[in-house]
């Protein structure tokens, strides 16, 4: 008799059980890396949507973004890298934007997801893929493209106790998972404009984040290129917390169902350009996601599409709205550029 298979949630509970209650960052990494191994999450039948299922605009302005650089560098001969890639529309959309200004070149994508490499296939034929950056190449510079990455990488959090700063867990007590604060005083790692919040005040970190970008900041200052960071975060050090789930387009318990629902942290990129900055990058800004599509010339791109396709002028204002106004995506979201020390300042991100 064939027994069913162990879900996310029975291997969790049967290794805090064991092990007593884990880290927030170990069960975020456990959660997502069977969420996304599993299924498609894009579009109207998945959990979410992400900026270049919204519009093509989005990946075009990313790939003239890179050729400009690319030009003004003197036209080396480089590779482009997108960690993440979804569904392969960013690339795509970036990869023939790129070829129209006279770049076109050897493709990496960074990702781990069966299912989702077979969509990145479909779009993106002749990718080479990696599992991580360690095995990307070392021959020419990189054109490294991350959008809504960086999210999804674990976070821990530090929770302010009566009795001091400690770490926060995840416990079982059936049928639920639930956060608890446990482990040693970690006082002396906060921030000294931290330190003293309230009780039931949280701390994120994520030490991942900040690895993968000293490597790519160590990789850019190597061997040249520029990498674009796009994800909704903030200018840490700051009191809050932002994990959460969303599922079938809303948010959801993120202690829940771990595996069945995407669990992301918003992204600390004042870390993320220390960190790059530390291996020899140069890092400019963050700025917003809507400020810098407006510089790239989102507006005009549009003018240009709805010409051509006046059927469809409400639905391309309608994305412009949405990647760019306030009260949408254009000021959560955030992008940070990262250049090795001898290439151009890159455009948008100016006084």
């Amino acid at each position: 008799m064939s027994s069913s298979p162990l879900t996310c949630t029975d291997a969790l509970a049967a290794a805090i059980v064991v092990n007593g209650p884990i880290p927030v960052a170990h069960f975020m990494a456990a959660a997502n890396r069977h969420y996304y191994a599993t299924r498609d999450p894009l579009g109207a039948t998945g959990d979410f949507t992400t900026a270049p299922e919204i519009s093509q605009m989005f990946g075009e302005l990313i790939g003239l973004w890179l050729a400009d650089l690319w030009s003004r560098a003197g036209k080396p001969d480089v590779h482009y890298v997108e960690l993440g890639p979804g569904r392969g529309t960013l690339a795509a959309d970036a990869l023939r934007a790129m070829k129209s200004a006279g770049l076109a070149p050897p493709v990496h994508l960074v990702e781990t997801s069966p299912t989702l490499r077979d969509r990145q296939r479909e779009r993106v034929p002749g990718a080479v893929f990696h599992d991580g950056i360690e095995t990307l190449p070392e021959d020419r510079p990189l054109l490294i493209v991350a959008n809504e990455f960086f999210d999804a990488l674990p976070v821990r959090q530090l929770v302010r106790t009566s009795n001091g700063w400690r770490e926060r867990h995840i416990g079982w007590s059936p049928p639920l998972f639930v956060p608890v604060a446990s482990g040693p005083e970690l006082d002396a790692i906060l921030p000294d404009p931290l330190r003293k919040a309230p009780v039931g005040s949280i701390v994120e970190t994520s030490p991942a984040s900040a690895a993968i970008a000293r490597q790519l900041g160590g990789r850019l200052a190597a061997q040249g290129g520029a990498a674009l960071i796009v994800d909704y975060g903030y200018e840490g050090p700051a009191i809050g917390d932002t994990l959460q789930a969303v599922r079938g387009h809303a948010y959801a318990n993120p202690f829940e169902e771990p595996g069945e629902r995407d669990l992301t942290a918003h992204v600390d990129f004042a870390t993320l350009a220390e960190a790059a900055r530390a291996e020899g990058a140069r890092s400019f800004g963050p700025v917003g996601q809507g400020a810098l599509l407006e510089a790239l010339g989102i507006r005009a791109r549009a003018e240009r599409l709805s010409r051509t396709a006046p059927e469809r002028g409400g639905e391309i204002d309608a994305a412009v709205a949405r990647l760019t106004s306030p009260d949408a995506m254009g000021t959560l979201f955030k992008a940070l550029a990262l250049t090795g020390r001898d290439w151009p300042e890159p455009a948008g991100f100016g006084e």
